[in-house]
């Protein structure tokens, strides 16, 4: 595979760079946001690996970067900041995996391999559609009775994610593990505040709720 490495550290990039020629993948390499930014914007890396701190434009910078202009490839960030909220941060600016350093070579391979595996969107339903309430998830647009709803990208995973399970209860524990990748409970209320974000967006103002809370149980889309 193609892979985008963002790395500033020599000694790390070359140890890197050792480990995933290896494997047999293919490297864009560079060491500041500025670069990774222009190398990742072609759109042909099947994974983007991102040193979360590089002087200048860091990693998180150079992600947000590139969502905005449209490139989808996952991406997992390399990082020593390991704080639940860091982990946070870098979720809602779209990465899909968060790798705290130190780090066995194993486990990065594992990783790399887990989120190509993911399939990609055109190989998907193109648009969602629930009521009048739409999602494309190529042109990464919202629709509610033909007025634009603008949301933030980890908001744009909630309801993506929900329209996908339309009329089922959607857990707490998989919006954790599927729109965060947390495989544990952060004990906080993120869940909780971007569901009430999002229903302001999606709901407020339009007549009918879509977004049902099912009490004990989770949350659900539905058109009923």
């Amino acid at each position: 595979m193609k892979l985008l490495l963002l790395e500033d550290d020599e000694t790390t990039r070359v140890h890197l760079e050792r480990v995933l020629t290896a494997a047999g993948h293919v490297l864009d390499v560079c060491d500041n946001g500025r670069d990774a930014i222009f190398l990742g914007s072609s759109g042909d890396h099947a994974v983007l690996i991102l040193d979360r701190m590089v002087p200048g434009l860091d990693g998180l910078a150079a992600l947000k970067a590139l969502r905005a202009a449209g490139v989808r490839a996952p991406a997992l960030f390399l990082t020593a900041m390991n704080g639940v909220e860091d982990r946070v941060e870098g979720l809602e600016a779209g990465a899909d995996d968060y790798l705290a350093k130190p780090f066995a070579a194993t486990e990065l391979l594992a990783r790399v391999n887990a989120l190509a595996r993911r399939p990609p969107i055109a190989e998907t339903v193109s648009v969602l559609e629930v009521s009048d309430l739409s999602l494309d998830r190529i042109k990464r647009t919202v629709l509610r009775g033909g007025n634009r709803i603008d949301l933030q990208a980890q908001e744009f995973k909630l309801l993506e994610y929900l329209m996908l399970h339309a009329g089922e209860i959607v857990t707490r524990t998989m919006l954790l593990e599927n729109v965060w990748s947390f495989h544990f409970d952060p004990r906080t209320n993120i869940i909780e505040s971007h569901v009430s974000r999002l229903r302001a967006k999606v709901d407020r103002g339009f007549g009918r709720e879509l977004i049902q809370t099912v009490r004990g149980a989770g949350y659900r889309i539905d058109d009923v």
